[in-house]
């Protein structure tokens, strides 16, 4: 088990980053939440096996048709104690 705590800056707010990272997650298999930041960022933490955290993130990079990322910053996290990936309100 991985987790992460990943913070994707660019164009990543006002174009479905979040229904994305919630769909991808889902279909990976992984767990966590996403949510926007009020400085224009986009903040998850992500949580499971290696290689799918991985994957995800690499993902990420590209976002949904619409974004335009700039930077993808990853840091060890602790497990996350959903068994869900969650979309949360900005913070």
């Amino acid at each position: 088990m991985k987790a992460v705590h990943a913070r994707i800056t660019g164009v990543v707010q006002g174009v479905g980053f979040r229904a994305w990272m919630e769909q991808t997650a889902e279909r990976l298999g992984v767990r966590g939440w996403v949510r926007n930041r009020r400085d224009g960022s986009v903040e998850a933490v992500i949580a499971g096996d290696t290689s799918k955290v991985d994957e995800m993130l690499t993902m990420c990079w590209q976002g949904p048709p619409s974004a335009r990322v700039e930077g993808v910053s990853v840091e060890d996290a602790a497990v996350p104690a959903g068994k869900t990936f969650e979309a949360r309100a900005t913070e």
